[in-house]
């Protein structure tokens, strides 16, 4: 059975989070998570920088734009250049230098994303490395060790995560073995620098999900996430799974949605209950010329833009948009200059942080039912909240 969920603060020696503000309309939650660098206003978007960069910005850059956090990846920093070696020159924050919190994957996500590379058993994966095809072999003991001396404020659980459709008996072994990896995770888990984070899985499957919870919630973690979503479902069952399960989550710790995504599928999943996310959403498209706007996608490749002297968007206070025109933009894009991809992964970036503000703002006022219902009506007329080119 799934314990007791209405207490709103959790914290230890170094971390604590608080859900301040309940939303009346909805489930969604204002609260702020402290770690040991830097204190993180919920709901928040984590840009992901999965080898120790979020590519072509710089953290003072982040940091401009509005970002608290930053989400790195244990898979590819174990391949290079390692975690001892980043360990070695004083841990993840000094490396990049990025001095607020970061969170670290386990590299269960690769077991989807790298499915021809790997392959698995009740132990743990073993990979074949996408960069030199070495073998390297991951399970719960170790997936903590190199996060512990990667350093992040706070580390995943190693966890099974399969792709969507998958059948009955894949799912429950899935979950099987994430819940047996977690406890293993527990065990390894010696830093008290670091919050652990446990990982549900279960697919679509509400019963798996809360069989998956109540077990994570019984080995105790100050933070729980949901993996195993946006990796193959419809959006509608994805929101269909977070309002029937989010709020099951314990209410006292933050609740991290991985991986996803748009900016509809934000609002819906902290309608439902979810703090945190993170995506490659903002700067994927942002490389390849895609921009985010409140009245639409710009793609900047069209030759609608040509002379187009506006800024991507007259109402954003980005770098980008406060120097720089449309037209120069896409002349940057032809001409294969590395700045303009830079300059519109930076204006995805504040997007999203923007995006984030005004949905904590619509919790504030008790009115996020209200901008949900906005979003929902304006993704049916086409808007780009439910849009997503790449």
């Amino acid at each position: 059975m799934i314990t007791a969920l209405t207490a709103r603060k959790y914290s230890d020696d170094l971390f604590e989070f608080d859900a301040i503000h309940n939303d009346r309309g909805t489930r969604a939650r204002i609260g702020r998570f402290a770690t040991p660098h830097g204190t993180i206003d919920t709901p928040v978007f984590m840009p992901v920088g999965t080898r120790g960069s979020v590519k072509g910005i710089l953290p003072e850059q982040l940091r401009q734009v509005g970002s608290s956090i930053i989400l790195a990846n244990t898979y590819h920093l174990a391949l290079r250049p390692g975690s001892q070696t980043v360990r070695d020159l004083g841990g993840l924050h000094r490396f990049m230098s990025w001095d607020g919190p970061i969170l670290t994957d386990s590299g269960g996500f690769q077991i989807f994303s790298l499915a021809t590379l790997n392959a698995i058993d009740d132990d743990g994966v073993s990979f074949k490395s996408h960069i030199d095809g070495a073998l390297m072999r991951l399970d719960p003991a170790s997936a903590v060790a190199i996060q512990q001396e990667l350093g992040a404020d706070i580390i995943m659980a190693f966890d099974q995560c399969p792709a969507l459709p998958a059948t009955p008996d894949a799912l429950s072994l899935a979950v099987e073995r994430t819940i047996r990896w977690a406890a293993e995770c527990k065990s390894a888990w010696t830093s008290s620098a670091q919050a652990l984070f446990g990982i549900v899985q279960g697919g679509l499957d509400l019963d798996l999900r809360r069989r998956c919870l109540d077990a994570l919630v019984h080995i105790g973690f100050p933070g729980y996430a949901i993996g195993g979503l946006s990796v193959g479902e419809s959006t509608g069952d994805m929101a269909t799974c977070l309002n029937a399960f989010a709020h099951l989550m314990p209410s006292d710790r933050p609740r991290y949605l991985m991986g996803v995504g748009r900016p509809l599928d934000i609002i819906r999943a902290v309608a439902a209950g979810v703090d945190m996310f993170d995506c490659v959403m903002p700067t994927r498209n942002g490389r390849n010329s895609f921009a985010f706007t409140d009245a639409g996608f710009v793609r900047l490749r069209n030759a609608r833009y040509r002379l187009d002297e506006r800024p991507l968007d007259e109402t954003c206070d980005c770098p980008c948009c406060k120097q720089f025109t449309r037209a120069y933009l896409r002349h940057l894009f032809l001409a294969d200059e590395m700045l303009g991809p830079i300059l519109v992964s930076l204006h995805n970036i504040a997007y999203y942080h923007r995006w984030m503000r005004r949905i904590r703002d619509a919790i504030r006022q008790d009115a996020l039912a209200d901008m949900l219902r906005e979003a929902e009506n304006s993704a049916a007329a086409g808007s780009p909240l439910s849009e997503a080119p790449e």
